[in-house]
């Protein structure tokens, strides 16, 4: 039987609607914009105000100029090595942390969280960090980049939080039978928590897609540059061209404003080609231990 709203009630679902429309558009153009802007003509955007809801004499000679870059495949190749091994580490050392924290009755539990979560808010610093990495010969390399980062204390804590969740009594009947704690890890707490891992696959994904600083600090080999490094000197060089004295100053800088919305197309479009597998996972990861029976 079709319920009869009153007319507050139309109203205020009218209200949603026009508020709900108006942030998505307010969150989805600045998107729509800057695909626009990396297919429009350099010229034509530069003389371009106001709204951008086409490319301005569509071309794809921003593209053309990023992916002339030698070191762009490379870049990626490099991301991806790290992307996938610092991921496949992070979340073995992650699960394992988390497993053990979400176990009952273990000796100085108190204790060792409260030192766990102290580095949340506390850290030694940039230089200490950077001279532990070269004292430990991992500057220059890779896997400085992966190592050092193996665990984030925030995304632990989540996991633990999902693991705590898993009903004791299947614990229980899993060590009646004869299991330890990897069998019980990795045959009933990690299947039970598929939601959540997606969701720290998630985190760690987009973390280390994103990550320039330390790459940057502790990379000096060219072709150890990750894709980010391989983006952003390819902005600064544009950016050096458009202040290059005795050029054309306005076209170079077209040129640079065109090559900065392709580079950040470039630089975000795999990320958000991953996120709709994931996305299924994440409403239900994240609510995983938010209400309590």
């Amino acid at each position: 039987m079709k319920v009869r709203r009153s007319l507050g009630e139309r109203i205020f679902q009218v209200c949603n609607y026009i508020i709900l429309s108006a942030l998505i558009v307010i969150c989805i153009y600045p998107i729509w914009y800057v695909v626009m802007a990396s297919f429009s003509d350099s010229n034509a955007l530069m003389s371009h105000s106001g709204l951008l809801l086409a490319p301005l004499d569509f071309t794809v000679n921003a593209y053309k100029k990023v992916f002339e870059n030698p070191m762009l495949i490379k870049g990626y190749a490099n991301t991806l090595f790290i992307l996938v091994v610092g991921v496949t580490l992070n979340m073995i050392m992650t699960s394992l942390g988390a497993y053990f924290l979400s176990r009952k009755n273990v000796l100085f539990m108190k204790p060792i969280m409260l030192f766990i979560v102290f580095t949340m808010f506390f850290e030694g610093g940039i230089i200490p960090f950077y001279l532990n990495l070269k004292d430990l010969h991992l500057t220059n390399s890779l896997w400085g980049l992966i190592i050092p980062f193996m665990i984030q204390t925030r995304n632990m804590i989540i996991l633990r939080t999902a693991f705590s969740a898993v009903p004791e009594s299947l614990i229980e009947a899993a060590r009646i039978d004869g299991a330890g704690h990897i069998t019980i890890l990795t045959k009933i707490v990690l299947p039970l928590s598929k939601a959540m891992l997606a969701v720290i696959v998630l985190y760690y994904g987009v973390h280390i897609w994103n990550s320039w600083f330390w790459a940057s600090a502790i990379l000096r080999d060219r072709e150890l540059y990750p894709i980010q490094l391989i983006l952003r000197e390819i902005l600064l060089q544009n950016d050096m061209s458009s202040m290059a004295i005795g050029g054309d100053t306005g076209t170079q800088d077209a040129i640079s404003q065109s090559i900065r919305y392709a580079t950040i197309v470039v630089a975000t479009v795999p990320i958000l080609c991953v996120y709709p597998f994931l996305q299924k996972h994440f409403a239900k990861g994240t609510m995983v231990g938010a209400v309590k029976e």
